[in-house]
């Protein structure tokens, strides 16, 4: 019973999941303002890392818990440089 829920619960998020991606490409391709595609670039690396973790929890491989971590740092790193060039317009000082 368990086995079937969790098969159950992993798809239907791999569904939501990916139903998200689509938005967030559409804010980043019609994003009015910079702000807003700076935004849905933020998304769009948390939904590919959360997509990756719920894929390892359905495969039972621990590399692509590792994946998803890279990316999460990598993401934020970005997400910052490009919010400090969107506010002074120049990244190292």
């Amino acid at each position: 019973m368990s086995l079937s829920v969790l098969t159950w619960a992993l798809s239907l998020a791999q569904v939501m999941l990916g139903l998200s991606l689509i938005c967030v490409t559409y804010r980043i391709v019609t994003g009015p303002r910079a702000q807003d595609r700076v935004l849905g670039l933020d998304s769009l690396y948390i939904c590919a890392m959360l997509m990756l973790v719920v894929f390892g929890i359905q495969t039972g491989r621990t590399l692509y818990f590792e994946a998803a971590l890279i990316i999460a740092l990598l993401g934020f790193t970005s997400t910052l440089a490009l919010a400090k060039f969107l506010m002074r317009g120049e990244i190292i000082e």
